[in-house]
């Protein structure tokens, strides 16, 4: 979470051994963890059987928020079936969530947005074991520094007792549980929502709904006020002007004759505001206020905190955005990409599971369809218009 993207399902794959890694274990990370106050024996249960796995660090640079189209991204995670399992989950833990929402002053559909948007309520929270990663990362590639404590963090939540599997598992970056905390944040930020005395954001769904509205909170949110709007740009739009960074007062705004997308007049809020563009000037504008920074906190993209606002508002009962992304090929929903997927089993492509998970073989099974469809580019992308070619070839004698 707070710091690295969604979780990352592919298991590793099968690694071999690697005397280098093994070196900076032994050498480097179990030195630290006892000068931590780790006892060295500790050390090596928790890592006993950890294998060195070097595919981690190809994923440094492949971050979603950064990789893919903001018309894809929010496209699968913001669709009807994430808007009606948050509603479900909405109804299913009322009181908790009233409890919640009263003692931090977060709104539900917000909280339940993190946890739709990071784990898909529970469902995905990552396959590869924290400490196998973290190790990893700590020892090659960038960041290592970062990394490092992230793994001591593990390593500490392990010796406490919050956490009580050194098999783990989580994100390729080290987030895990149901919002995806990272170690650290897991560290200064989880809470004991169940009373039971530990901080389980693994087991227990009152720990991580609870933590992560203390986050949210401890980020800067403001009670009762909204993260901002889809709004309306007036025509001739200085698009230099736009940012999240980029504050003016609301009224300025309203001056350059900036309004909501609904015509409703825009409440006041925060004294200063900022209008962002994800997708410059031909795509849907948003005004946005202080509570879309703490959002913004929890993953540092603009992607991911659009995702956790708009799914808000379609949780709040909200029809979703007005403006068309600036495409002519928008992203798919879940259920468009299992039909995807579905066409391109029944074309002879073993692409495995249909799952809705865009992954190698069927961006492999994309590209050759677009190739012998005569759709340009052949980039093996899921968008709309191969989907609408296959749907067409499958109906033709």
């Amino acid at each position: 979470m707070a710091q690295q993207p969604p979780a990352v399902t592919s298991a590793p794959a099968q690694a071999t051994d690697d005397p280098e890694y093994r070196r900076c274990v032994t050498g480097r990370l179990r030195p630290q963890a006892v000068a931590r106050g780790i006892p060295g024996e500790a050390f090596d249960r928790y890592m006993a059987g950890i294998a060195p796995d070097r595919s981690v660090l190809a994923l440094l640079d492949a971050q979603p928020e950064f990789t893919t189209p903001i018309w894809d991204y929010l496209a699968g995670l913001v669709d009807d079936e994430r808007v009606a399992d948050g509603r479900a989950r909405l109804d299913t833990h009322r009181e908790l969530l009233a409890r919640v929402s009263a003692q931090y002053g977060v709104d539900p559909e917000t909280i339940v947005a993190v946890w739709g948007v990071e784990s898909d309520y529970g469902r995905v929270s990552g396959k590869r074991p924290l400490l196998q990663s973290l190790s990893m990362l700590s020892c090659f590639g960038r960041r290592q520094e970062f990394f490092r404590g992230e793994f001591l963090a593990v390593l500490d939540l392990l010796h406490r007792g919050d956490l009580r599997d050194p098999g783990i598992t989580g994100s390729w970056a080290g987030a895990f549980g149901h919002t995806q905390f990272m170690p650290t944040t897991y560290a200064r930020i989880a809470v004991d929502g169940d009373g039971d005395g530990r901080r389980d954001l693994v087991g227990s769904i009152p720990d991580a709904l609870a933590s992560t509205a203390n986050y949210l909170k401890r980020s800067g949110w403001q009670p009762g006020r909204p993260w901002g709007h889809e709004v309306k740009l007036p025509t001739g739009f200085d698009a230099s002007l736009a940012g999240r960074t980029n504050r003016r007062p609301l009224s300025d705004w309203v001056a350059r004759g900036v309004t909501r997308v609904d015509g409703s007049a825009i409440a006041p809020s925060d004294a200063r505001s900022a209008i962002v563009l994800p997708a410059g000037r031909n795509g849907p504008a948003f005004l946005v206020f202080r509570n879309y920074d703490a959002i913004y906190s929890y993953n540092a993209a603009e992607s991911y905190a659009l995702a956790i606002a708009l799914l808000s508002d379609r949780l709040r009962g909200g029809q979703g955005l007005t403006t068309a992304w600036p495409t002519d090929d928008p992203g798919l929903s879940r259920a468009q990409r299992r039909e995807l997927q579905t066409l391109l089993l029944a074309r002879g492509h073993a692409i495995g599971e249909v799952d809705g998970m865009i992954g190698t073989n069927t961006r492999r099974a994309i590209q050759a369809e677009q190739r012998r469809l005569g759709l340009s580019p052949a980039d093996g992308r899921a968008g709309t218009r191969i989907l609408e070619a296959l749907r067409a070839a499958a109906t033709t004698p």
